[in-house]
């Protein structure tokens, strides 16, 4: 072994990944399991089980049973076990990290930056007393000897319904908050990447929570459907696909439950004449190429407008060209692996679908081949097409590759026009100098996430995360205040007295 080897290897071993419930690890037993395969290798790492029904709802009562005494523990106390995760998540960064790039294939770089982004989180709840102070709506003599107060109370148990592209980050989206606010918490992970869980957990385990606060339960789309219909589920955050998302949205509700789900993108970014080509190429190839473009963010059309697609093209195609595809270990790579070879063919169809409707290949990673034998994993080399329209499936759905897709447009208004015709609102971003296109962008594009010569509009953990049309639904987002709003009610309380 190699000394990068041995710096990377798997920081877990283990064969079957296990449920967290009420402070203790269990396995999982009589339901269906599935291998969990390194995408860069196809070795096998693991093996996720699914819960069962009655696993589902032993972990749901257990952290309805918790809540009872949680949503009384004054909310100073309860951020202290937030401040003792931050400290052990800081001290597992790399070996989260390590983790994370054997399941994803993501970088290890990529993957220690999700880890801190999801850190950001844990901070930002660690304010929390503030946070539920603001916007209080208290007035005392609101009439003759009578107060009125609106109190911020938790609801429950809520859960967190996770995705492969971001598995440390996004549980972290939602755990922090639930349990500052004062609710328990049950989270089903990607059973693609349920590694940076067990990490996670091994955190939340040394945190010092009370037993039944903070829960984990392993497993697939009958796992999911349960906590969707418990009836002491309080409230469920997702994000994934939006034909899930949908489902998980109308199930939920449908049931009771509050719910914030996050959906699919279609992400444009524009440059215009005014734009610095050459300081900007190096942001758009890093939103479109980085996490081999698994990621909602994604600006994957790019328009140039007017002169600024010539050189825009030239230097694009450049840098694309520079990028190297390998295992997210090997610390000289750009762009890993596919998580399944079931994503490479989705991302190989819309490619030919493309070439069909009229674009033409410019950059092929069709039929990339690594050279290292041991890599037979689900590799795409950095692709890049040109002539696209808006008309076209790869312009209006969503890749989740390593694909950029070239187009022209006249002036800001067409590349605005363009940028709209997608079901999605996500996010798209802007490169100029000029500060009235940037006014008319913020101002006319109906996106929930805009970036301003920033290729990944990825807002900090004190503001919530954007989204629009078919990317997102329900009413309040993920991170920020509002986070605080879905975990919590206001209560009206008036009061008089007599004596």
């Amino acid at each position: 072994m190699s000394e990068q080897q041995e710096q990377f290897a798997l920081p877990i071993a283990t064969d079957s990944v296990d449920n967290y419930v009420g402070g203790e690890w269990v396995t999982p037993s009589g339901g269906e399991s599935q291998p969990v395969v390194d995408p860069a290798t196809n070795e096998e790492l693991t093996t996720v089980p699914f819960s069962t029904e009655d696993a589902v709802d032993e972990a749901v009562r257990t952290a309805d049973e918790a809540f009872k005494s949680w949503r009384q523990t004054p909310v100073t106390k309860r951020i202290q076990p937030l401040f003792d995760l931050k400290t052990e998540l800081e001290d597992r960064i790399d070996e989260i990290a390590v983790a994370l790039s054997h399941e994803h294939g993501k970088t290890v770089e990529e993957a220690r930056g999700e880890v801190r982004r999801g850190i950001e989180n844990v901070e930002v709840a660690c304010g929390m007393p503030n946070m539920f102070r603001e916007g209080s709506g208290n007035v005392e003599d609101v009439a003759p000897e009578m107060d009125e107060y609106a109190v911020r109370q938790p609801l429950g148990v809520f859960t967190a319904i996770t995705p492969f592209n971001f598995p440390a980050m996004i549980p972290l989206w939602f755990l922090p908050y639930a349990v500052a606010t004062g609710n328990t918490f049950v989270l089903k992970p990607s059973e693609k990447v349920p590694l940076s869980s067990q990490l996670i957990f091994e955190a939340v385990d040394a945190a010092g929570f009370p037993d039944g606060v903070v829960n984990l339960v392993n497993g697939g789309a009958d796992t999911v459907n349960t906590l969707l219909e418990h009836p002491d589920v309080a409230g469920v955050s997702f994000v994934g696909s939006s034909p899930i998302a949908k489902h998980v949205y109308e199930t939920a509700a449908q049931n009771g439950k509050r719910v914030q789900a996050q959906g699919g993108a279609k992400n444009y970014a524009v440059v215009t004449e005014n734009a610095e080509v050459e300081a900007s190429v190096p942001n758009i190839i890093g939103s479109v190429y980085g996490n081999a473009g698994q990621r909602c963010l994604a600006n994957d059309v790019v328009v140039g407008v007017g002169d600024a697609y010539d050189p825009l093209r030239e230097q694009l195609i450049e840098a694309a060209e520079d990028l190297t595809v390998g295992a997210g270990v090997d610390e000289e790579t750009d762009v890993g692996p596919l998580i399944t070879a079931d994503s490479r063919n989705r991302v190989l169809d819309l490619i030919d679908n493309a070439l069909d409707e009229g674009a033409e290949l410019v950059l092929d990673g069709r039929d990339f081949d690594h050279p290292d034998a041991e890599l037979d994993g689900h590799f795409l080399g950095p692709t890049l097409l040109e002539g696209v329209t808006t008309d076209m499936e790869i312009a209006q759905e969503e890749i989740f590759g390593p694909v950029l897709c070239l187009a022209s447009a006249d002036d800001l208004d067409e590349a605005i026009e363009m940028v709209n015709s997608t079901k999605y609102g996500n996010a798209s971003s802007l490169y100029t100098e000029s500060g009235s296109e940037a006014r008319q962008y913020k101002y006319e594009v109906d996106a929930g996430n805009i970036g301003i010569n920033v290729g990944v509009c990825a807002p900090m953990g004190f503001f919530h995360f954007g989204g629009r049309k078919e990317s997102f639904f329900g009413d309040l987002h993920a991170q920020g205040e509002d986070a605080v709003n879905f975990y919590t009610e206001k209560t009206i309380q008036i009061e008089r007295w007599y004596s």
